[in-house]
């Protein structure tokens, strides 16, 4: 992933190619495939990924408002935005219109770790999913 390393991007530049953006794509879809139930679709102009067509679990933020930033948002138990966003707040970000929730983003523009990125969506899905789906994903892990 190719990086910049000026403090701001510009309105004409990001810290990411488009590349890159295709590549956290993927890499989404394959993490979220793993989860019963999951769909993709564009909300709002973001790649997001829905629990049974309706419930949010995830979107990836490209730029979102010229932030140049490029990031997953989900889902969080209570507490984690805080203790995320205080502990690496490099990487970690309390996200616009549903940071108020509790959800967290996380910056995939700064070397993504996508091992900790599949335990934040584990942990997501944990939170937005019904019982029924919760028991059918636990059920399939054995």
């Amino acid at each position: 992933m190719t990086i910049h390393t000026e403090d701001h991007a510009s309105d004409d530049e990001r810290r990411y190619a488009a590349k890159d953006v295709e590549v956290a794509r993927e890499r989404l879809r394959a993490l979220t495939n793993g989860f019963p139930e999951i769909s993709e679709r564009l909300s709002h102009g973001s790649t997001t990924f829905f629990i049974r067509e309706k419930r949010v679990l995830c979107y990836l933020s490209d730029d979102h408002h010229g932030d140049g930033r490029l990031a997953l948002i989900c889902a969080a138990p209570p507490g984690v935005q805080e203790e995320l966003t205080t502990s690496d707040p490099e990487r970690f970000f309390r996200p616009p219109y549903v940071g108020h929730r509790g959800w967290i983003g996380l910056r995939l523009d700064i070397a993504p770790d996508w091992d900790e990125v599949a335990s934040l969506l584990d942990e997501a899905y944990r939170q937005v999913a019904p019982v029924t789906l919760l028991r059918a994903l636990d059920a399939s892990r054995g």
